[in-house]
């Protein structure tokens, strides 16, 4: 809280402002879907434009800590994989659905290897 006058119930403000009040909410600040960058990297620029959203949508990704060594953090370079796959065109698409083939045909072929390997054993 402010600092109380000592004679009267009179506050001076609140303390880290000294507004009395407090600093208002401005509401086209905290809109739903708005990026925080364009309050500090990207100031200036209209949050409205297309462009710029999709480079503010950009330095949110760069920016996002995820954890490493864990299986949320392998999840979730997966699911920035799928991400980027799924926002690419032409050459960049092509080459991401190659990939994912190539792992499947790999995870198809241990799995076959696998399968092999347990009957032979057992029979």
């Amino acid at each position: 809280m402010g600092v109380t006058c000592p004679a009267s119930s009179i506050t001076t403000g609140h303390p880290a402002t000294g507004y009395p009040r407090g600093m208002p909410d401005f509401p086209e600040q905290h809109r739903a879907g708005r990026s925080p960058q364009f309050d500090d990297e990207l100031l200036g620029l209209d949050p409205d434009d297309p462009e710029a959203q999709a480079f503010a949508a950009h330095l949110d990704r760069m920016r996002h800590e995820r954890p490493a060594f864990t299986v949320e953090g392998y999840l979730d370079g997966v699911r920035e994989f799928a991400d980027s796959a799924n926002r690419a065109e032409g050459g960049r698409r092509w080459a991401a659905v190659l990939v994912v083939l190539l792992l499947l045909g790999v995870v198809a072929y241990v799995v076959w290897e696998s399968l092999v390997f347990v009957v032979a054993t057992w029979l």
